[in-house]
This record gives C-alpha cells, sequence and structure tokens, in this order.
C-alpha cells in the first residue's frame, strides 16, 4: 500500500492578494482533519490556492477546496484562482464546482408597500401556476381512468381491492369514532340552547339535517386528507426517491396506469361508504345524547327523523363523498409525483397535499352549499 502523507496547507499574505500553499493527500481518509481550520479561513484580499505542492486527491478533498475557494471568494469580493500545475486537482475541482450550488443568502425582507404588493403578486401567480397544474393532472388522470374503464381487463384489481382496504376498510374505526362524538357535542350544544325556548325536541331535527348533509361527509374528507393523503403521497414519494417510478417507465409501464389510475378509482368507490358509516355514527351520537339528557326513546327519535328530514338531504350529503374523495386522491398523488430526491422534499410534499386537501374539501364544501341554496334544497 502507497504511503500517504496528511494534508496540510499554509496562508502567505502578499500586498496583492493572499496564497493558500497546499501539501499532502486530501482524500476522503484525512481531510477532515483540515476541515476545521480551512472553515476558519477569513481573507480580505484576493485569494490563489496553489495546488502545485499537492498529493493525491478525491472528491472529497475537491468538494473542500472548491468550498474555500467560493469562501474566500464572498469574503473578498473578487473569485479566487487556482494557481499550479497538477494532473487531476484542476479538473476535479471544475467538476465539483459545476454541480455544487452555493449556499443561497436568506431573502431580505424588505418593508414598504411595494414589497407587499411584491410579495403578494407573487403568491397570487403561485397559486395560479398550481391551480392550471392541478387541473391538467385532473384532465389526464379522468382520461386514463375512462380508458381503463372502458377496457376492464386492463384494470389493476389487485391494486384497486388493495387501496380499497387500506384507505377505506382501515379508516371506518376512526371515522366512525369521530363521527359519534361529533353527533354527541352537536346534540349537546343544540339541547343546551334549545331548551332556554322550550324546544329539546327539535334537537333531532338539529342532528338530522347537520349530520345528513354536512358533518358526515366533511368529517370523512377532513380524515381523509389527513391520513389518506399523508400516506399516498409518501408512498409515491418514496417510490419516486428510489428511481422505482423510472424503473416503470423503462419497462413500458405507465404511472398514470399503475399508480395513480388504482387509488383514484379505489377511493373513488369507497368515500361514499365512509361518509355514510360516519353519518350513521354521528346520528347514534345525537340519539345516545337525546336518551341519556333529553330522555327521548331511540325509537321515538328515529320516527321523528323519519318524518321531519326529507331524505333529499342525505342525497345532499352522499354527493359530495365521491367528488372529495377524488380531491384528495388527486392531490396526494400529484404531489407525491413531484417528490425530487431528496428527504426534504418528501416532507414539503407530503405537507403540501395535506394542506392543499383540507383547504380543498372546504372550499369545495362552501361551493356546493351555495350550489344547492340556489337549487332550493
Amino acid at each position: 500500500m502507497a504511503d500517504t502523507f496528511p494534508p496540510e496547507f499554509a496562508l502567505e499574505d502578499s500586498d496583492e492578494f493572499s496564497t493558500l500553499r497546499l501539501a499532502g493527500d486530501w482524500t476522503v481518509a484525512h481531510v477532515q482533519d483540515v476541515d476545521e481550520a480551512l472553515r476558519q479561513l477569513a481573507p480580505a484580499k484576493p485569494m490563489r490556492i496553489d495546488v502545485s505542492g499537492l498529493g493525491r486527491i478525491d472528491t472529497a478533498g475537491a468538494f473542500v477546496i472548491d468550498r474555500t475557494l467560493r469562501a474566500a471568494a464572498s469574503g473578498a469580493g473578487s473569485d479566487a484562482v487556482i494557481v499550479g500545475e497538477h494532473a487531476t486537482a484542476g479538473r476535479l475541482i471544475a467538476q465539483i464546482h459545476a454541480v455544487s450550488e452555493p449556499v443561497p443568502a436568506p431573502p431580505a425582507h424588505e418593508g414598504g408597500v411595494y414589497a407587499l404588493l411584491e410579495r403578494t403578486g407573487k403568491g397570487f401567480m403561485g397559486i395560479l401556476a398550481e391551480s392550471v397544474a392541478t387541473l391538467a393532472f385532473l384532465g389526464e388522470t379522468l382520461i386514463t381512468c375512462v380508458r381503463l374503464l372502458s377496457q376492464p381487463w386492463k384494470l389493476r384489481w389487485t391494486s384497486i381491492v388493495a387501496v380499497m382496504e387500506e384507505a377505506g376498510l382501515d379508516a371506518l374505526p376512526i371515522i366512525a369514532f369521530l363521527s359519534f362524538f361529533v353527533g354527541m357535542v352537536v346534540a349537546f350544544i343544540g339541547a343546551t340552547t334549545l331548551s332556554d325556548f322550550d324546544l329539546e325536541i327539535y334537537t333531532v331535527e338539529l342532528i338530522g339535517y347537520s349530520e345528513l348533509r354536512e358533518f358526515g361527509v366533511v368529517l370523512t374528507g377532513i380524515v381523509l386528507a389527513g391520513r389518506t393523503n399523508s400516506s399516498f403521497t409518501a408512498q409515491i414519494g418514496t417510490m419516486k426517491m428510489r428511481q422505482e417510478i423510472d424503473a416503470m417507465k423503462t419497462l413500458g409501464l405507465k404511472p398514470m396506469e399503475v399508480i395513480v389510475a388504482p387509488r383514484v378509482i379505489a377511493m373513488v368507490v369507497m368515500t361514499p361508504v365512509l361518509a355514510f358509516v360516519a353519518t350513521l355514527a354521528g346520528i347514534a351520537g345525537g340519539i345516545m345524547v337525546g336518551w341519556l339528557a333529553l330522555d327521548i326513546n331511540p325509537a321515538v327519535f328515529i320516527e321523528r327523523l323519519r318524518n321531519s328530514v326529507p331524505i333529499d338531504q342525505f342525497w345532499v350529503g352522499m354527493s359530495k363523498a365521491p367528488v372529495f374523495g377524488l380531491v384528495c386522491v388527486l392531490i396526494a398523488c400529484r404531489q407525491g409525483l413531484n417528490v425530487g430526491g431528496s428527504v426534504q422534499s418528501l416532507g414539503r410534499a407530503t405537507t403540501t397535499s395535506v394542506v392543499q386537501a383540507l383547504f380543498s374539501i372546504i372550499a369545495i364544501d362552501a361551493l356546493f352549499a351555495v350550489f344547492y341554496m340556489e337549487l332550493g334544497i
């Protein structure tokens, strides 16, 4: 095994510039010995790095030298240069410099009306670009799903059933649990408020309208946004980081058909089922409060619910469920496919997925409310 020489450096100052002379082997085995000392260099003059006395060098040493070049250029206000002859140092440092990105300086937070308008404009354009990209992804997804449904033998039934179990059946307990207690809370609040007017019996109508029309399906959408969206985004993002999606394309498989379409079909099918269970659980919570706190017999509660709350309120709530499921799975799949090669991008994509899904569900529910109000339902 060849002898190795520890890396060394010496900084020599002159009137015009500073010269950093390198010696020894700058390899991954020993470069950490001089790393901390190099970080503390703060030359105020233009720097030259002399590599004529340099021994062996690898990418680790080239990275440390390139970082020193960047720091020297930043401190002195002019580019640092490499001088001296070496077989591989100049070429290797140039390659490292080409692929290394300087650490961006933190943006300066300027005040004033102009800066406020600039940030507002950038934010608006970002929202507009995100909306256009999401709509484009929606169109591509719908075309893919329609084509697959017209050719059922091409559907991946195993994947669809697996997603239905994972995102649907496994979510039933938590959705039913939450909806049950929300129904109890609504019943308690309604009973407390209506008791001031001796109208406790109208708690039945309050539970019926709120659960059938809003709370059942909205709670389902919120749980899906927090549970399923994060899961889908993390799964697809991990596949993207491991280059599994690139491997699929190499094998001639389309990610839209293999990854996105089964999830979309499964969620559109399972979301109404989850919303139905959530609605029943919420009504059960109201029945429990009516029985224990208001002395309303469950049979009387159910009979009054049937006579006082029209069935169209149930269909109003159910009509929202497939839309909520479609929106959640679209956002989750799109954000997962946008993940880069770093863990930070996966975390950002997962957070963005959950936030966008929650916002979309609330906004779409408001649009549904306005739409049905105009229809008089």
